[in-house]
């Protein structure tokens, strides 16, 4: 009697399904390991341009930017940029909680943001409040701290500050306001560019106001005073 032979169909892999989650957390994971890798790259090369820099030229149709390493930058300039916007600088880690606290008690509209957090802000994001940008600023300042040491953090900080419309870097806004290099200028002159941080585009150094004049003025005695009882030694001569 012939036997009957079986014939065994080929098996079929099942069909990969789709799963959103999985990509996302994939899509996620390499957003992040890219935005390390480019601090890592921004630790020692100069930042060649930002995001909101790009959003300026395309608004205004005007850029003037010229990186300055900390060694073409004066003195006086460093220390006031400090004095006037996170005069605790060399004592955090990121965050500067006591002014935070103190911005928040006071309802000001503004404050409590240090350096290292404006310079993630102004490198890596995006300008204008908002829940999403606040939650990656907390996120990547630690990492930026963690990486970069303050010298260098201060240096990026001084490149990339707006100080008029399509004014990037003190190198741009020295040139642009008094017409001499970063390295050369005073301490006048250094308070007068650090008092109009705040509200670049309303305000003028070489053409201050009463209140850029008063501000400037409380600035450059700030900036003598972490001189003096060693708050600049973080970002000083190395």
């Amino acid at each position: 009697m012939a036997r009957r032979t079986s014939t065994s169909r080929p098996s079929v892999a099942p069909a990969r399904r789709w799963r959103p989650r999985l990509w996302l957390r994939r899509g996620l994971g390499l957003a992040a390991l890219l935005v390390v890798l480019w601090i890592g790259v921004l630790a020692v090369l100069p930042v060649p341009v930002t995001p909101y820099m790009l959003a300026e030229r395309a608004r205004h149709g005007t850029l003037a930017y010229d990186w300055a390493g900390m060694e073409r930058i004066s003195p006086a300039m460093q220390r006031a940029a400090v004095a006037a916007e996170d005069a605790n600088f060399c004592g955090h880690w990121g965050f500067d909680i006591a002014a935070l606290r103190s911005a928040i008690e006071g309802g000001a509209l503004r404050g409590g943001s240090t350096i290292s957090q404006q310079t993630v802000k102004n490198v890596f994001l995006w300008h204008g409040r908002s829940w999403p940008r606040k939650a990656l600023e907390a996120v990547l300042t630690p990492v930026v701290e963690l990486v970069w040491p303050k010298r260098r953090i201060l240096e990026v900080y001084l490149n990339v500050a707006e100080f008029d419309t399509g004014v990037f870097g003190v190198q741009a806004a020295a040139r642009h306001y008094f017409g001499v290099d970063a390295a050369d200028l005073s301490g006048v002159q250094a308070a007068r560019l650090a008092a109009i941080l705040p509200s670049p585009k309303t305000r003028s150094a070489s053409r201050p106001g009463d209140f850029t004049r008063r501000r400037a003025a409380a600035i450059k005695d700030g900036a003598e005073t972490i001189r003096r009882d060693g708050r600049a030694d973080c970002f000083g001569p190395s």
